[in-house]
């Protein structure tokens, strides 16, 4: 059996188990989707949403990439983010960060990943450096590097914040919060290290003014 086709299997069994313990299901899930959180995490395979918060499919709202970046070019996530808010109205918009990323090691390195990596990664890089009097001063480089996922998460949180799409819903609605999470890989606890509720002060000159 190839390992696809257990996947495939594995579907059916899960399927299988949700009716019995639920009838109704996935009736609901098809009705209607209304999750309070948009999480936006890491690809990394090990940090699965709902299963390291024990969440029901239809609870979050998903979109990942390498080293849960948000970047304002980045039309997917924008995509995903003004859904997120503007049409599924979730309360809380979740940054979540692991220790032991992959995205930041390699930022963290001098290895020529190829174009779009070391763009990807550039943002990174761009973490540690307005940070670099303080990392730099932590000389164990696992404690380096997980000072360095807690600060770029920092740092997603408030990119977020200086999007057109959350202001104009903290102005119009007073939500959603924004949270910086880190999950660790090693006892499964999450982090909680930043969070701006709705109408958080903000640089003025990443204020917009016309909702």
């Amino acid at each position: 059996m190839q390992t696809y086709e257990k996947l495939l299997l594995e579907n059916k069994a899960w399927a299988q188990e949700m009716i019995e313990d639920d009838p109704d299901f996935f009736k609901r899930l098809s009705d209607l989707q209304s999750p309070e959180f948009l999480w936006i995490g890491c690809s990394d395979s090990r940090v699965p949403a709902n299963e390291i918060t024990n969440t029901q499919p239809g609870e979050i709202f998903v979109h990942r990439n390498i080293a849960n970046l948000v970047i304002h070019t980045d039309v997917n996530l924008l995509s995903v983010l003004e859904y997120a808010v503007v049409h599924l109205k979730v309360k809380h918009v979740i940054v979540c960060g692991h220790y032991g990323c992959g995205g930041i090691k390699a930022a963290m390195s001098n290895v020529n990943y190829g174009q779009v990596l070391n763009m990807w990664l550039r943002n990174i890089k761009d973490v540690y450096r307005h940070n670099k009097e303080e990392l730099n001063n932590i000389t164990d480089e696992n404690l380096r590097t997980d000072r360095l996922t807690e600060l770029s998460v920092v740092e997603q949180v408030e990119r977020l914040a200086k999007t057109s799409i959350i202001q104009k819903a903290w102005k119009q609605r007073n939500g959603p919060d924004l949270h910086g999470w880190v999950y660790g890989l090693k006892d499964g606890v999450i982090n909680p290290v930043y969070e701006m509720k709705a109408n958080s002060p903000l640089d003025p000159l990443y204020e917009y003014h016309d909702f």
